[in-house]
């Protein structure tokens, strides 16, 4: 670059500085009249621009909301579908436990989309993982509850006394499940990031709510029913 003239912006006045060679090799000397005001703004410049070069584009992606979008919404119809077949199993099943069952199911939904709301969580992809999971660890302690029963109605017991003794029998295997998930969601939410602290926070927050629906709320329910006098063929055998 030779006879050329460069302009550095300078308030008030403007610095022009000549340019008689070329700069190869990353060392060069800028000769002029200035002051060290005027160096100073010279080796911001420098330091800050550079020369226009052309860009080409050799790989383009995009990754935005409409990616997350369509997978919650495929995340959200798998949970849907999955927990419609299980309800549809548990009343053809069950039977009248089974609704029972079922409306446990739905509360500890319902309860899990409360707590999450409470806390100002965000239902991502990963919770919804967790949420299924959840769905299906409650489901199996319903089937527990309700094997239980008629395993102790084939010894001729009654069905209250069965329903009484098949909840105390049930219990501690239901809470030893439930605790050491609990405890892997706990390590879980301590040592991850991300999606991964997503996942965790609704696996503790739905394992809780299934304790509480299958051993207490569903048992209120069921000695109800038993006391006065239903649910006898449910649990037939």
């Amino acid at each position: 670059m030779t006879n050329a003239q460069w302009t550095v912006p300078h308030d008030p006045n403007h610095l022009s500085l000549p340019l008689n060679e070329r700069i190869a090799g990353g060392r060069a000397s800028i000769t002029g009249n200035f002051d060290l005001r005027d160096a100073r703004d010279l080796a911001i410049v420098l330091r800050a621009g550079a020369l226009p070069a052309p860009v080409s584009i050799a790989e383009e992606r995009t990754v935005g909301p409409t990616l997350g979008r369509d997978s919650i919404h495929r995340g959200l119809i798998s949970f849907a579908v999955g927990g419609l077949l299980v309800i549809v199993f548990m009343l053809i099943y069950y039977r009248g436990a089974g609704l029972l069952a079922d409306g446990a199911l739905i509360l500890n939904v319902i309860f899990i989309i409360g707590a999450l709301a409470a806390f100002e969580a965000t239902l991502t992809l990963p919770g919804i993982a967790g949420l299924v999971l959840t769905l299906g660890m409650a489901v199996d302690a319903n089937v527990l509850i309700n094997e239980r029963i008629r395993e102790e109605m084939k010894q001729g017991r009654s069905l209250a006394s069965a329903v009484q003794t098949g909840y105390e029998k049930v219990f501690w295997t239901i809470f030893d499940g439930h605790v050491t998930a609990l405890v892997a969601g706990f390590v879980i939410r301590a040592y991850g990031s991300g999606p991964v602290r997503g996942f965790a926070t609704t696996l503790i927050i739905g394992l809780l709510a299934s304790m509480f629906t299958s051993i207490v709320v569903t048992r209120a329910i069921v000695e109800w029913f038993v006391g006065h006098g239903k649910l006898h063929k449910a649990f037939s055998v």
